[in-house]
């Protein structure tokens, strides 16, 4: 019983230029699907397609603007031009800062939340559609943080972008059932990507491990069975709005 054969479908990474993007398609690679990777510019995505056919998966790499809706429906048409169609979505740009809130400038504010929550607002449009409009199912998965039911502090505007995409991720599971497309999120914790190095100070840290059960940090490669899991419409196919937690026990500590 294979529940995670990917065989035959196509994956559209937003992001898989980034570290936790990156490893997560290749894991939807390795399972089978031919898979479309996005970065600001192309050849920041060409490292994870390298290691991806390197491993026999197939892959292509594409130069996106996430907030961009023209870019990502020109995405599509050449995806589509490639596989035929799109099966599975996956969200993951990111954008952080620490800066204190009474600091926070309109800019930077616009800038976090274009970055992790309009562009899946756009990307759940333009691939959503899609997928409502073929008739055949699909998976969108996007990538959330413990910030957004747990606000962190120093990090005021993700905390409330990653809250977007938690509504967003229930609505659009209620908006897309009838045409089986399952929407659903990965709540990661504290894995050391790029986009949260800037506030894993000592004491950040100290208090991080106090709050985690486990007591370490996530490796990336922990969240690959996640992706895997919540693409395949075998292993999941009944699963639609949930927040799947990744994150040692993070989400489960009070005091």
């Amino acid at each position: 019983m294979n529940l995670f054969d990917l065989k035959g479908k196509t994956a559209v990474v937003i992001g898989g230029s980034s570290t936790l993007g990156g490893v997560m398609a290749e894991a939807l690679a390795a399972y089978g699907a031919n898979v479309a990777l996005t970065g600001r510019k192309v050849k920041n995505a060409e490292p994870v397609q390298s290691r991806i056919e390197a491993a026999g998966g197939q892959a292509r790499s594409y130069a996106v603007e996430a907030t961009s809706k023209q870019d990502l429906e020109r995405l599509l048409q050449e995806v589509m031009a490639w596989t035929g169609g799109v099966d599975v979505l996956l969200n993951c740009p990111g954008v952080n800062s620490v800066t204190p809130f009474f600091d926070i400038e309109e800019a930077e504010w616009d800038r976090i939340i274009n970055v992790n929550a309009k562009s899946v607002l756009l990307a759940c449009q333009v691939f959503g559609k899609h997928m409502v409009d073929r008739g055949l199912g699909g998976s969108i998965v996007n990538l959330s943080s413990v910030s957004s039911t747990l606000p962190l502090s120093r990090v005021f505007t993700y905390s409330v972008s990653k809250a977007a995409v938690n509504n967003m991720t229930q609505f659009l599971a209620r908006e897309f059932a009838p045409a089986r497309v399952r929407v659903n999120a990965i709540i990661p914790g504290f894995f050391p990507a790029v986009q949260n190095r800037a506030i894993l100070s000592e004491e950040r840290v100290s208090s991080i491990m106090a709050h985690t059960p486990m007591k370490r940090f996530g490796d990336p490669s922990e969240l690959q069975g996640a992706a895997v899991y919540l693409a395949s419409e075998k292993a999941s196919g009944f699963v639609t709005g949930s927040l799947l937690r990744v994150d040692g026990g993070f989400g489960a500590m009070t005091i």
